[in-house]
């Protein structure tokens, strides 16, 4: 697969987008109602094209669907290979699918039309949100797909915990039977793990089998270490949220009139204005040389600020990365030591650390991501991703222990609660505390992040109010988030009165 099709699938086009509930599933939203028949006319015969095209999975139908069914603008947003390779991926994820309705919102959404599914691998609810151009054949021009909540006119019954578990692990033997799920499941309550699950395969080369001790790529998880950290050395006295990175990232990182505009502040929240150091220098150069966070100077000197720092919200692995500059500058430790004596080792997680893929390190998993193009159907990542992870992510841990640092964290041994409620508060608007995804949901307050990048998915989830961790590992590149909201839906319908 071409590194610019791999980027598209990560950085995905607006028009045409895999993405997480959006549009048809809005966090606080009051009211949708769903009816289970198809539009009259010709936007039902787009949309039962659609349906038909994708549950081909043939490039020929989606080339034609593209030409004859959706306007120029779209079918030019990008080239038809990465309109194939997205059309491909989320057939890999969902299987087939079945209409079930379309979906109407109050306050109305008259630009979209919301048309909701059930998949045939997980049996999970999907929508694609459509946009349709102003001409009379009614082209299609615009597609989004999206998870979606359980249809209004659907009836779904109250599970026990017990019931709850057992959902779940028919879910995941579902997943790995059907081949969408490559990696390792753990579901708790406090301290008591109510289930784990493995399947898969480590190395496809060796066919190693998973199991649950198996480490994994943590994808961007590792922002939750690095803002751990940071907030340690803040009750401590060593930095401030609210200092300059001037302060501590010198100017062969980036100039001063660039780090005297940026608070620690900014870098836990996203809102720095920079990007991302996965640039075109990082693909031209051999990952070797990158190891040590010295050795990233060359990548983060090109960066420019998008925005004025504390303006707006753009995720930023940069912004992460710098972090752990600022450690290493307060501290006088290595990153990568110091991670492991403040926030591995008083969590116990013994089976996590940004280790060296050059090395031969035990039970470890080499990511895959789908390539039509290969022989075996399977590309590895090694050669894509780094040598070694940092403080933005590419470290390696386990479902166990991302449960012992999850417990670890709310039980204060990692730090304070005042730390924590500093690090759990929504400061940019968009979802985001320091170093930590946010969000509230029927289950109440969740934390945590996820990860991703070809070959590598994971999601770990707190549900504060509910007292319940739920840690999913794959080494595919979507393997685990699917899985993670699944879990969501179902705990949904365990009362409280269950917990």
């Amino acid at each position: 697969m071409s590194r610019v099709v791999m980027l598209t699938l990560l950085a995905v086009p607006l028009l045409f987008s895999l993405s997480q509930p959006a549009v048809a599933q809005q966090t606080g939203e009051l009211s949708y109602r769903d009816e289970s028949v198809m539009p009259a006319g010709m936007i039902g015969q787009r949309i039962q094209s659609l349906i038909a095209t994708f549950n081909s999975g043939d490039p020929g139908q989606v080339r034609r669907f593209l030409e004859e069914e959706c306007t120029a603008e779209f079918r030019d947003y990008a080239p038809m290979e990465e309109h194939f390779s997205v059309f491909a991926s989320i057939k890999r994820q969902w299987g087939g699918i079945d209409f079930h309705s379309i979906r109407s919102y109050d306050p109305p959404r008259p630009d979209e039309t919301v048309v909701i599914l059930k998949d045939h691998n997980l049996g999970a609810w999907r929508a694609f949100t459509l946009r349709f151009g102003n001409s009379a054949e009614q082209l299609i021009s615009g597609i989004s797909f999206n998870d979606a909540r359980t249809p209004s006119n659907v009836s779904a019954p109250p599970l026990t915990e017990a019931g709850f578990v057992q959902a779940v692990n028919t879910l995941v033997e579902r997943a790995c039977s059907k081949d969408v799920l490559s990696g390792t499941v753990l579901v708790a309550r406090g301290d008591d793990v109510l289930l784990t699950h493995a399947c898969g395969e480590a190395s496809k080369r060796f066919h190693v089998p998973i199991n649950v001790d198996t480490r994994f790529n943590l994808g961007s998880m590792n922002k939750m270490f690095t803002s751990t950290a940071i907030m340690q050395l803040v009750e401590q006295g060593v930095v401030s949220v609210d200092e300059p990175i001037g302060t501590y990232v010198d100017t062969t990182w980036l100039p001063r009139e660039v780090t005297d505009k940026i608070t620690i502040h900014h870098l836990l929240t996203h809102m720095s204005g920079l990007g991302s150091y996965f640039n075109d220098l990082y693909w031209r150069t051999s990952r070797l040389e990158f190891r040590e966070l010295d050795d990233y100077k060359p990548l983060v000197r090109m960066e420019e600020l998008a925005f004025e720092p504390g303006t707006e919200y753009a995720y930023s692995n940069t912004g992460m990365f710098l972090l752990g500059v600022v450690l290493e500058s307060a501290t006088g430790e290595n990153y990568f030591d110091y991670i492991r004596k403040h926030i591995y080792a008083p969590a116990g997680m013994s089976n996590s650390d940004s280790y060296d893929m050059d090395r031969p390190v035990e039970n470890l998993a080499i990511g895959y991501h789908p390539d039509a193009d290969s022989e075996f159907g399977w590309e590895n990542n090694i050669y894509l991703h780094v040598v070694r992870g940092g403080p933005a992510g590419g470290g390696f841990s386990t479902v166990g222990d991302l449960h012992r640092f999850a417990q670890a964290l709310l039980a204060g041994k990692l730090v304070s609660q005042e730390s924590l409620d500093r690090m759990w508060t929504d400061h940019s608007g968009e979802g985001y505390g320091y170093g930590f995804g946010l969000s509230m949901s029927p289950n109440g307050r969740v934390v945590g992040h996820g990860g991703g990048f070809p070959g590598i998915n994971a999601n770990l989830q707190l549900y504060l109010d509910r007292g319940y961790v739920v840690a999913v590992m794959s080494n595919y590149s979507d393997g685990a988030l699917p899985i993670s909201r699944q879990i969501a839906t179902y705990l949904m319908r365990v009362p409280t009165g269950d917990d």
